[in-house]
C-alpha cells in the first residue's frame, strides 16, 4: 500500500473527504518527525512506538577497494510494533 492508497482507504474508513484524510495525515506524518526530531518518543497504544536510537560509530569497508573507512554515529528512526499490531498481523 502506497501513500495515495492508505488516503484513499482513510477517506473510506472515516467517512471524509479524501482531501481532508490527506491533510490528517501529513499533519501526523509530521507531528511524528517533529517529535523524533527533538528526542521524543511517539506511543500509540495498541500500534507501536515510534522512537530515536543511537547507531555507534564503527568502521566499514569500501566495497571496491577492500580499504577501511569510518562510518560515524548517527540517530536512526525506529519503530516498535505494540501487542496488538502483532497479533493482528499473526
Amino acid at each position: 500500500m502506497n501513500k495515495s492508497e492508505l488516503i484513499d482507504a482513510i477517506a473510506a474508513s472515516a467517512d471524509i473527504p479524501k482531501a481532508a484524510a490527506g491533510r490528517a495525515l501529513d499533519a501526523m506524518i509530521e507531528t511524528v518527525s517533529e517529535s523524533l526530531q527533538k528526542g521524543d518518543s511517539v506511543v500509540l497504544v495498541g500500534f507501536g512506538t515510534f522512537s530515536v536510537k543511537e547507531r555507534a560509530a564503527r568502521t566499514g569497508r569500501n566495497p571496491q577497494t577492500g580499504a577501511p573507512i569510518e562510518i560515524k554515529a548517527a540517530k536512526v528512526p525506529s519503530f516498535k510494533p505494540g501487542k496488538a499490531l502483532k497479533d493482528a498481523v499473526n
